[in-house]
């Protein structure tokens, strides 16, 4: 697997995968709205894709996995604003490697970093596994946010960079 930043090429992939997740965000594969949340964060460099590490795949729909981030200019706090893996490749590190590669690239200390998943009572809390694996990515809940579009509790989790360069 090979991590890089997306390209419009791409684009096709993020909605195959957010086609996988929409019963746990609602929908997202018609909404004029996060095509162009997609297309803006390509633009501004501020996307990433996980493809295979086979040469001539990894484009358009087979992406493994793809994370839009909201990087800032020395942005005392940044934001996930979409992870998702591809249901073929959950568990296998691909998340993480994701996560891994935004907070090399845009995060210096002292800063946060905060995404906002499932509340513990939701239905996709305990199925995608959402809030284990920012837990184990060192997030600690924060506060209770706003439902999601589908209806579903949502809560902040929050990771403090301390200063010193890269995470």
């Amino acid at each position: 697997m090979m991590v890089r930043l997306a390209e419009e090429r791409d684009f096709p992939g993020f909605l195959g995968l957010a086609a996988q997740v929409e019963h746990w965000f609602g929908p997202m594969v018609e909404d004029a709205g996060f095509h162009e949340a997609v297309r803006e964060h390509i633009r501004r460099n501020e996307a990433l894709v996980a493809v295979p590490s086979d040469p001539g795949t990894g484009t358009g729909t087979d992406l493994l996995g793809g994370l839009l981030f909201g990087a800032g200019t020395d942005a005392p706090v940044h934001h996930v604003h979409w992870l998702v893996v591809s249901q073929r490749a959950r568990a296998g590190g691909v998340g993480r490697e994701l996560m891994r590669e935004a907070l090399r690239r845009w995060v210096r200390g002292p800063a946060d970093v905060e995404v906002v998943t499932f509340g513990a009572d939701h239905p996709g809390a305990a199925a995608s596994g959402a809030r284990a694996f920012y837990e184990r990515l060192g997030f600690t809940p924060a506060e209770t946010v706003a439902p999601g579009p589908e209806g579903g509790s949502r809560q902040l989790f929050r990771r403090t960079v301390a200063a010193g360069g890269p995470v």
